[in-house]
């Protein structure tokens, strides 16, 4: 008479076991993907402030010249990732996204100390433009975190990597300017990102587990359209799309001039690359704090609620910037931006990804990228053309209202999901 309770009791017991074994696995994918992505955006950022001042070197020899270039480079990576991103996107999706972690992050590494060799701007251009054909090292690691973790957590999980990305940030370019500033060379940080790359792609390598399934069939036709279809048959995705490129179009459009505005404030003194790299990375220091809180209550009170909060934070903590007269007030103003932007991402990927399959994640991902990657791209053209042709000061502007449009579109074609768990 005690058998079947006692065989119910074990196979309870085996149940409870797998639960918490594959809750740990998840959980160690998300911290092992954390700590990767901080390295890799730590590297790259090296770069930010070091740009604008490696072009008097490659030949710009105006000011105006360094406003605009400075805006193209940082602009075409991006620029040529947007349309690369959905066929990557598919490739992940067909064979893995851990797959599409490491062809991403070789790329980087190769081009990155290409650019570290340049001699003229037009090749450092030309190492830029073609490293983007590569890029989305970011799109995967989302994609691939979303497809291991439970829906119920995306917000969370999808939080805690934007904070490893932000982290990255902030620490990246005070590194960055450090190294230029101790080795009087504006070359060093881009072979030194060259180098620490290479460690993140054997950490993904050796560390990043993925449970993946390939599909068991993917037609021909499919694997060209599907992407596309998936996005436009759905309002809610198109509307999200459009939040994605705006909201990295204003953030990035302030990038190319952050240094020449520093400039502008304290003039050139010997350690202006590192007081640049300070100005950068208090942006990151503002998301390391809010990032984990906004995705965590994200899960908890709606993924729109918590977009439209950070949108309103962030226009108006931009709005100041216009008339900010000392370079630490316009620390202090950054970190106040931060504190919002920190969520705008997240949040907003964390709403797609419940809104399509996990096995469609890397194909969507890789669309919603584009987005991303076009913000990432007309942001900072957008900025040094403003800055150019108007003064750096236009470029806040510009910013702001940009903040206050997507709050408006978010507001008016953004519905909270109401099949949460």
């Amino acid at each position: 008479m005690a058998e079947p309770e006692d065989s119910e009791a074990a196979a309870g017991a085996r149940s409870l076991r797998k639960v918490r074994t594959e809750d740990t696995g998840w959980r160690r994918t998300l911290w092992a993907m954390v700590g990767i992505q901080f390295v890799m955006t730590a590297s790259i950022s090296f770069l930010s402030p070091i740009i604008p001042l490696m072009l008097p070197g490659l030949g710009v020899r105006t000011s105006q010249g360094v406003d605009i270039w400075a805006g193209v480079i940082t602009g075409s990576t991006s620029f040529v990732a947007a349309f690369a991103s959905p066929v990557w996107g598919r490739v992940a999706d067909r064979y893995g996204r851990k797959l599409s972690l490491l062809r991403s992050s070789l790329a980087i590494s190769i081009f990155t100390v290409v650019m570290g060799f340049a001699t003229n701007v037009w090749w450092f251009f030309g190492a830029r433009a073609v490293m983007g054909a590569f890029a989305g090292f970011s799109s995967a690691a989302i994609a691939l975190v979303a497809s291991q973790v439970p829906e119920r957590r995306l917000g969370y999980a999808l939080g805690w990597l934007s904070t490893g990305q932000l982290v990255g940030s902030l620490f990246g370019p005070v590194i960055g300017g450090i190294l230029a500033d101790a080795t009087g060379s504006y070359r060093t940080p881009f072979f030194c990102t060259g180098a620490i790359t290479l460690i993140a792609l054997t950490l993904v390598w050796a560390v990043v587990h993925e449970d993946f399934t390939p599909p068991r069939t993917a037609g021909k036709a499919k694997s060209r359209f599907s992407s596309l279809r998936i996005l436009t048959g759905s309002t809610g995705l198109v509307a999200l799309f459009l939040v994605l490129l705006m909201a990295q179009f204003s953030v990035r459009t302030v990038q190319p001039v952050v240094t020449l505005f520093v400039q502008q404030l304290v003039g050139s003194p010997p350690q202006i690359a590192t007081l640049s790299g300070i100005a950068f990375s208090i942006t990151g220091l503002a998301d390391l704090v809010s990032s984990p809180f906004l995705g965590k209550r994200s899960d908890i009170i709606g993924y729109r609620k918590v977009l439209l909060i950070c949108l309103l934070g962030a226009t108006l903590t931009s709005a100041p910037q216009i008339f900010v007269g000392s370079y630490w007030a316009f620390v202090a103003e950054r970190f106040a931006v931060g504190l919002f932007i920190g969520g705008i991402l997240p949040t907003a990927n964390a709403l797609i990804g419940r809104s399509v399959p996990r096995e469609n994640r890397g194909t969507v991902f890789g669309m919603t990228a584009s987005a991303t990657f076009l913000g990432n791209s007309l942001g900072p053209l957008t900025g040094g053309t403003v800055a150019a042709e108007l003064g750096i000061r236009w470029v806040f502007v510009v910013t702001t209202l940009l903040l206050a449009i997507n709050l408006v579109w978010v507001w008016f074609t953004v519905a909270e999901l109401r099949d949460e768990p």
